[in-house]
């Protein structure tokens, strides 16, 4: 039989164990077997751990009885700044043979960053000051150094660097790393994140040059809607740190210079503009240099984060040129997504020709899409008559799957698109019969990329782009499957808890917190599902990977929104005049009216209220705080029986009569078990009444079909999935979507964009359908944290007859692949190594429900069709029939 292997080893959460903030990092290691193997109900009983550090000549060797093998402590002394350790693992267990094994080892290799910011030497460095009301013109700073003889002969060479704003640098021509727009977005006020690159093989012996091209970036640019700059402050600069063999040889100080370049202008709504005919290649005659100035050093925490950075992950070329009735020339994509573009080839023009690209989401009557841009122009400007082959912007990037070329003739050869991400691990997968799900599914992938660029953001294309709390409070735990969002969810809540504490417990609906524009005063507003993201985000983190610190970390943030943010009445609830956004986007408010929909507000958040409040009380037990734990349990308690005297009929009927208040009285446990049969009977008959389309906007759409199906109607979930008309999940789709919307109807069937001033068509939030595809379809869930036990538990329903979903846990791959053929649901699953699961299946004879080891395993039981396949709404009172016709 073959063995079990160790096939990945990680520290923290980060994603490859370079430039690490721990002194003491935890370690974790999945598990996988040979090619081709197959180990049942294999569990680790012990592991071993080699380290070798660079300042010992010994290894040191532990061996350790026990079966965790995710996120387990470190067993040396603590790490210091910059010290490398190399670490081995290799496991030892028994299968059901009752034979122990030994894994193959495991390793990887650490490298802690700066620690201390005491051991920070630099100095933070600008250019001269820029106009306060204009955006800021990139420049670059500059230093030429010499490297001795000695020098040539060092071993580790590495630069820390970070900026007020976006940079990338150059040594001796050459780009340093593959990060873009680093630092990244952060609460500068709090958190900024700084950079290690590993230079070595950059530096030369003798004349070396260190060029910083520094952009305004997020820190400066105009932000929101009308927008204002320098939200973080009005000087951009740069600050860096170039190590040798552990030795400091360079800093950013008042030696080094600031020049000019091609680039003219750089904003993220507005674009680039790029100069050709600036020459960087002679002897800097054109340049224009100006002394650099020193700014005071940073007052936030410099953080050598977990979150992995932005990178170019894909290619995508075009796929058409249109010419429009206008005669505009316009590149299709074939795919929304976010980036650039870049410049194969050396175009031809008359001199002083200038290269525009505009970027827009959509065609509307066969021209560029502009008006949801509202004002960002997402324009880039090439001047031309130098070279242009490998351009591409720096500091900007756009949402976009048309671009509109003006002032050359393109081929489809000439451009390609540049999709950047926050680079996470892809964990996740899922595919079916139906092919319209599983292109929505991928519009769900898509739009996810597109928004996770250094924080969560709404959209990636107007002027707006802003980190909503909201929006991830309700994708989180698709979010958590599809990707390995560990270190860059635990980064941003920190940021979260940070802002909060600013503005005296009230978490600021969007983080890092931009004011003011339309959507925010002067100070943040408390509303409900957006702040609630303080607590319910954390808790699908640990649930997604077993880490019970971010809980730790985030308590103090959880008891400030319920006991200082949260604005209560006499009975404890939400005040009654406080506006809020409540079931936002419900698909029956007006378009200009988002917040307007058919839930009461009020009832939305005092749903969350006693929700959230049993969920700090159970975290807090789970925490050991059982003072605290116990006095939210008390106040839930009373939340709770508020709820129901406010809301609730003795028979279970909710005064809001929507889909979504009655889906959140189920799937909050709101109701009394006697009250639960007349409220799903009511949800079953609105959903029939509106003939299944969506009635749900923020709050209710990502727990509406969990809930239809854990409530014994999955029927009608399968048919809402699948409807194709307004408002639906399939309507996109059938549109030509290849993201999520940001409304139901961002687009009409006509093709004419919804004439609603928030139309965006890459928005993630909807998005969160995906879970019960990969939970109620595939049939993959956690059931207990960190995926230590699944539930395999696949509900086939509506026209699908097979799906396949996957997830590489922090144990290992667990799938689920299953098909009905005749009477029979066949169903292939694995379990990986060190793991448990719970397999149910079946409907009829042999129905299985047994608790399963590591392995894989092949099972076939009887499957009944759903006798209630396909539902029927329930026509009204009209004289004109409503078409009822389901089309698979």
């Amino acid at each position: 039989m073959s063995g079990v292997t160790i096939t990945d080893v990680q520290v923290e959460h980060h994603e490859n164990g370079f430039a690490i903030a721990h002194p003491t990092p935890r370690l974790s290691w999945r598990f996988g077997t040979t090619p081709g193997g197959d180990v049942k109900d294999w569990k680790q009983t012990a592991y071993e751990l080699v380290i070798k550090r660079d300042e010992s000549e010994k290894e040191e060797k532990y061996k350790i009885d026990s079966s965790d093998s995710v996120l387990v402590a470190w067993p040396s002394t603590p790490l210091k700044s910059r010290e490398i350790a190399k670490v081995k693992v290799r496991a030892f267990g028994s299968s059901d043979s009752g034979s122990v094994s030994t894994t193959n080892w495991g390793e990887i290799t650490l490298e802690v960053g700066l620690l201390d910011r005491e051991e920070w030497k630099a100095n933070l460095i600008s250019g001269p000051p820029q106009p306060l009301d204009e955006p800021k013109q990139p420049f670059r700073l500059r230093k030429t150094f010499t490297l001795s003889k000695e020098a040539a002969t060092l071993t580790r060479a590495r630069l820390y660097a970070t900026a007020l704003g976006v940079y990338e640098v150059e040594i001796n021509g050459k780009r340093v790393g593959d990060q873009v727009l680093a630092p990244g977005w952060t609460s500068y006020k709090y958190h900024l994140r700084y950079q290690t690159y590993d230079i070595t093989s950059l530096l030369r012996q003798g004349e070396n040059e260190i060029v910083a091209h520094i952009g305004e970036g997020w820190y400066a640019t105009r932000l929101g809607r009308p927008g204002i700059r320098n939200v973080w402050g009005d000087r951009l600069a740069f600050l860096s740190q170039l190590e040798m063999d552990g030795k400091v040889e360079l800093v950013t100080d008042d030696s080094w210079e600031c020049v000019d370049g091609p680039i003219q202008n750089s904003e993220l709504y507005n674009g680039e503009i790029y100069d050709t005919t600036y020459d960087l290649s002679s002897s800097k005659s054109n340049e224009k240099i100006d002394k650099v100035e020193i700014l005071p050093f940073p007052s936030a925490e410099l953080d050598s984060s977990d979150a992995p950075p932005v990178r170019r992950v894909k290619e995508v070329q075009p796929i058409e040129i249109i010419t429009t009735s206008s005669g505009k020339t316009v590149l299709d994509f074939g795919q929304n997504l976010v980036g650039w573009i870049r410049i194969n080839t050396d175009l031809e023009s008359k001199e002083g020709g200038e290269l525009v690209l505009r970027h827009a989401e959509v065609l509307e009557h066969g021209e560029l899409g502009t008006r949801p841009l509202r004002t960002a122009k997402a324009e880039d400007k090439v001047i031309l008559g130098g070279k242009t082959k490998g351009w591409e912007p720096k500091f900007t990037f756009h949402g976009f799957r048309y671009v509109e070329v003006n002032g050359v003739r393109p081929t489809l050869e000439d451009f390609t698109a540049i999709v950047i991400f926050s680079d996470m691990k892809r964990t996740g997968t899922f595919k079916s019969s139906h092919e319209q799900i599983n292109r929505l599914h991928e519009n769900v992938v898509w739009g996810m990329m597109s928004n996770f660029v250094s924080v969560p953001t709404d959209c990636p294309q107007r002027d707006e782009r802003l980190g909503w709390t909201g929006d991830i409070q309700v994708f989180a735990p698709t979010a958590n499957y599809l990707f390995d969002t560990a270190g860059f969810l635990g980064g941003w809540l920190k940021d979260v808890a940070a802002e909060q504490i600013f503005w005296k417990g009230v978490p600021p609906t969007v983080v890092p917190f931009v004011p003011p524009n339309k959507f925010n005063t002067q100070y943040p507003r408390p509303h409900a599902v957006w702040a609630d993201v303080v607590a319910i985000t954390p808790w699908d983190l640990y649930t997604a990977f077993g880490d019970k610190s971010i809980l730790e970390k985030q308590w103090d943030s959880m008891r400030l929104w319920l006991d200082k943010g949260l604005p209560r009445g006499p009975d404890g609830l939400w005040e009654a005049n406080v506006p809020l956004y409540g079931d936002w986007l419900d698909p029956n408010a007006p378009p200009q009216y988002p917040a307007h929909g058919r839930t009461d507000t009020h009832l939305v958040a005092n749903a969350y209220l006693v929700y959230v409040t049993e969920l700090v009380a159970k975290i807090g037990h789970l925490l050991g705080k059982t003072d605290e734990a116990q006095k939210y349990s008390v106040d839930a308690e009373r939340y709770h029986k508020s709820f129901l005297d406010e809301y609730v009929s003795p028979s279970g009927r909710v005064v809001a009569d929507t889909q979504t208040a009655l889906a959140l009285a189920l799937k909050f446990k709101l109701l009394r078990s006697d009250q639960v049969p007349k409220a799903t009977e009511r949800l079953e008959h609105l959903v029939r009444w509106v003939y299944f389309k969506v009635a749900t906007g923020f709050a209710g759409t990502p727990i509406l079909l969990p809930v239809l199906a854990e409530n014994g109607l999955e029927h009608i979930a399968y048919r809402m999935l699948q409807e194709r008309d307004n408002p639906s999940w399939l309507y996109s789709v059938g549109m030509g979507a290849t993201t999520i919307w940001e409304r139901w109807d961002s687009a009409l069937p006509d093709g004419s964009i919804n004439p609603g001033q928030m139309t965006s068509f890459n928005h993630y939030a909807l998005g969160a359908v995906a879970h019960f595809m990969h939970t109620t379809i595939g049939g993959l869930s956690p059931s207990s944290p960190g995926w230590k036990s699944a539930l395999i538990k696949p509900l086939p329903g509506g026209t699908i007859t097979s799906a396949r979903t996957t997830y590489d846990s922090p144990y290992g791959l667990y799938v689920c692949d299953w098909k009905i053929e005749g009477d029979k649901l066949k169903v292939e699953v694995e379990v990986p190594p060190n793991a448990t699961a719970r397999v149910v299946l079946g409907n009829g004879e042999g129905k299985v429900d047994k608790e399963v080891g590591s392995g894989k395993r092949s099972y076939e039981v009887e499957w009944k069709g759903d006798e209630r396949w396909p539902p029927k709404g329930i026509p009204g009172p009209q004289s004109i029939p409503i078409a009822d016709e389901f089309v698979p």
